[in-house]
């Protein structure tokens, strides 16, 4: 049970951390500059903090919401569910309440972030279910007359 926890969590903190990483500081810096919402000094202990919460809570959610955690489509729709819900946090609250020279762009831009992280994720999870999967029936013995 503990090593499908880890496994879950870092399913979502390792690609998370990373993608938020390039996404923010890197591949697109000079647009979050340009809109002018993140402090010269980002705080990434405090980012990196926030994710590792937020992994632990999917990681323990995650297998006692999906139907069969280990099966591909049911990973997909808990990220479909779980990526709403952090938009929500993450891009509508955030739009709503900072300020930044265009609440569109940023909004796409978030937007985008966010299906791509959990489009990582959810795949991530499947796999980290993977020994959660019960025992097969083996067809052949559970066709036999006895």
């Amino acid at each position: 049970m503990r090593r499908q926890f880890t496994l879950g969590l870092l399913a979502y903190l390792v690609p998370t951390f990373l993608l938020g990483y390039v996404w923010h500081l890197k591949l697109f810096a000079g647009l979050y500059h340009d809109l002018g919402i993140y402090r010269p000094d980002v705080i990434i202990p405090l980012g990196f903090s926030s994710m590792l919460l937020q992994g632990a809570i999917f990681a323990i959610a995650y297998p006692r919401l999906a139907e069969k955690p280990w099966q591909l489509s049911h990973a997909l729709q808990f990220a479909a569910g779980a990526a709403l819900l952090s938009w929500t946090f993450t891009t509508l609250a955030v739009a709503a309440k900072h300020p930044m020279t265009s609440v569109s762009r940023f909004v796409m831009i978030e937007t985008c972030f966010t299906v791509v992280q959990f489009a990582m994720v959810g795949p991530l999870l499947a796999l980290s279910a993977r020994g959660r999967r019960p025992a097969a029936v083996n067809p052949v013995v559970a066709t036999q007359v006895h």
